[in-house]
C-alpha cells in the first residue's frame, strides 16, 4: 500500500492543507493499492503565489538557461523509465507495449521541447516594427488519467521552454506517475516555485486554477464539458485557453482499399490505449457495396484481439481505467444494441475467463446511422462502430457530421484518392494510410475538440504574447 502524503510547492514537497484521502486502484484486480492526500483551494492558492515570485526572474532567463534546464529535466525523467512503467501498468494498466511508450513518452517530449526552443525566433521584423514574443504569466495545467505522465511533461516543457513559471493539477487517479515525475523534477533542481504540483479534485484545484487572477493561461486535456466550463469560468479574469478535448473520429476506408491489408489499422486505430485515447478511430465508414465483405474480414480480425492481463505480452487491450468508466462503457454496448446496431463482435460483461477487473470485450457494431448515440458520443473504450456510406461525398459528409474533429484516418490505395478525401474533412489532423505521429507538427482540434494547438513551435505560440516595439530613427 503506497501513500503519496504530499504536494509540491516552491521547490519543496509539502504536506497540504487538504485533509482528503483518495484511493487508488489497480484497474486489472480492483484492488485498492495506495492513497493520495489531496490538496484544495487554499495549497492551489499557495502554489499559484509561489509561481507568481518566480516568474519575473525566470521570464527573463536566456535561450541557453533553459535549454540546460530542460536537458537536467529530460536526464532525471529518462532515468525514471522503469519505474514509469511500473506505475503505469499497476494503476491504469496499459498493455505492456502502450506501457512502454507511455513510461517513454515524458523524456521524449521534454526532448522535442528542447528542440522547439533551440530553433523558436522570439523576435522579428514586422515593417518598421519590432515583435518580440514575451511569455504571457503563469500557466495552469490540467492534465488526464489516460497519459498522465506524458501530458504533464509535455505541458510543462513547453510552458518552461517559453519562460512561464507553472502550476500543474494532475489527474489524482494517476498519483503514483505523478510522484515519480515530481521526484525527476525536484533532482533536476530548477528555480524554487518555477513548477508547482497540487493533487487534487478538478471541482476544487481545478476550480481555483480557472478562476484566480494570478493564472494567466490554462492548458486542458480532458472532457468537452470541462473544456467548455474553463473557458467560461476563465473569461472572468482573461485567460488564455489551449484545450485538447474529445473525439469521435472518423476511420474513412475508401472503396478501393485492401481491406486485408488496411485491418490492421483500422483496430489498432480505434482499440488504442485500450479505447481510452481523445484520438481513438471509433467510427468506420465503409462503402456500402463493400459492407458484407468487409464485416467478414473485421469479425475475423477482432477474433484474435485479446483483452486481459496488461503484463501478458499478447494482450492488446487492457482494463478501463475506474469502475465509473466500466460501467460507462457497458452502458454504452447496451445502448448500441438497442439503438437497433448489429452487434458484430464482443458485447456485454467481461471477457471470457476474466473474472475481476474492469475489462470490456472488444465489441464491434455495425449496419449502424451516424445519428444513433454510439456514432456521436464519445465512448472512451473498446466499442468501434461501423456505418456504410454512398459514395465519395457521402463519407466526406457523414465524416463531418460531428461536433468533433480531433483527427481522422484514410485508407485507400490511390494517393491522389486519400488527400482529396484528407482535405476534405474536418480535422485537426488527418493521417493516410499510417498511424505515425509527428511531434513537430501541430495537434489539436476542430469544434468541439478544442482551442489552439500544442507541439513545435505552435505549442510554444502558445504560452506567449506578440509585443509589437516601435522605436523613433532619431
Amino acid at each position: 500500500m503506497q501513500r503519496i502524503e504530499h504536494i509540491y510547492i516552491n521547490g519543496e514537497f509539502v504536506t497540504p492543507h487538504g485533509k482528503e484521502w483518495f484511493d487508488l486502484h489497480n484497474p486489472s484486480t480492483e484492488e485498492v493499492i495506495g492513497q493520495v492526500r489531496l490538496g484544495d483551494a487554499q495549497d492551489a492558492q499557495r502554489a499559484i503565489a509561489a509561481a507568481q515570485a518566480a516568474f519575473p526572474a525566470w521570464s527573463r532567463t536566456t535561450r541557453k538557461e533553459r535549454i540546460a534546464a530542460l536537458q537536467r529535466m529530460h536526464r532525471a525523467v529518462a532515468a525514471r523509465k522503469d519505474a514509469l512503467m511500473e506505475a503505469v501498468l499497476l494503476e491504469y494498466g496499459a498493455p505492456s507495449v502502450r506501457g512502454l511508450w507511455m513510461a517513454t513518452y515524458p523524456a521524449d517530449v521534454i526532448a522535442q521541447a528542447i528542440a522547439a526552443l533551440e530553433s523558436y525566433a522570439f523576435e522579428e521584423q514586422a515593417g518598421a516594427a519590432k515583435v518580440i514574443q514575451t511569455p504571457v504569466g503563469v500557466a495552469g495545467l490540467i492534465t488526464p488519467w489516460n497519459s498522465n505522465a506524458g501530458f504533464i511533461c509535455n505541458k510543462l516543457a513547453t510552458a518552461l521552454a517559453a519562460g512561464c513559471t507553472v502550476v500543474i493539477k494532475p489527474s489524482e487517479m494517476s498519483a503514483l506517475q505523478t510522484q515519480i515525475v515530481a521526484e525527476a523534477l525536484h533532482e533536476a533542481g530548477l528555480p524554487p516555485g518555477v513548477f508547482n504540483i497540487v493533487n487534487g479534485r478538478g471541482e476544487v484545484v481545478g476550480e481555483e486554477i480557472a478562476r484566480n487572477p494570478g493564472i494567466a493561461k490554462i492548458s486542458f486535456t480532458g472532457s468537452s464539458a470541462v473544456g467548455q466550463h474553463l473557458v467560461t469560468t476563465g473569461a472572468a479574469t482573461m485567460k488564455r485557453v489551449t484545450l485538447e478535448l474529445g473525439g469521435k473520429s472518423p476511420t474513412v476506408v475508401l472503396d478501393d482499399a485492401d481491406f486485408a491489408a488496411v485491418m490492421p489499422l483500422v483496430l489498432q486505430a480505434g482499440f488504442m490505449n485500450s479505447g481510452q485515447a481523445c484520438i481513438a478511430g471509433t467510427r468506420i465508414l465503409v462503402p456500402r457495396s463493400r459492407l458484407a465483405e468487409f464485416e467478414q474480414v473485421a469479425k475475423e480480425a477482432v477474433s484474435h484481439i485479446q483483452s486481459g492481463d496488461p503484463r501478458q505480452a499478447d494482450t492488446d487491450i487492457g482494463p478501463m481505467v475506474s469502475k465509473k468508466q466500466w460501467e460507462r462503457v457497458q452502458s454504452y454496448i447496451r445502448l448500441g444494441q438497442e439503438e437497433g446496431a448489429t452487434l458484430l463482435a464482443g458485447g456485454e460483461g467481461r471477457p471470457d475467463g476474466l473474472d475481476a477487473g474492469w475489462f470490456v470485450k472488444p465489441t464491434l457494431f455495425t449496419r449502424a446511422n451516424n445519428q444513433m448515440r454510439i456514432a456521436r458520443e464519445e465512448i472512451f473504450g473498446p466499442v468501434l462502430t461501423i456505418i456504410p456510406y454512398e459514395d465519395e461525398a457521402d463519407a466526406i459528409a457523414i465524416a463531418n457530421d460531428t461536433h468533433y474533429g480531433l483527427s481522422a484516418l484514410v485508407l485507400g490505395t490511390d494517393p491522389e484518392s486519400c488527400e482529396r478525401v484528407a482535405r476534405q474533412i474536418d480535422a485537426g489532423r488527418v493521417l493516410v494510410n499510417t498511424l505515425a505521429h509527428e511531434p513537430s507538427a501541430p495537434f489539436g482540434g476542430f469544434k468541439h475538440s478544442g482551442l489552439g494547438r500544442e507541439m513545435g513551435r505552435w505549442g510554444m505560440n502558445a504560452y506567449l504574447e506578440p509585443k509589437t516595439l516601435l522605436m523613433s530613427a532619431g
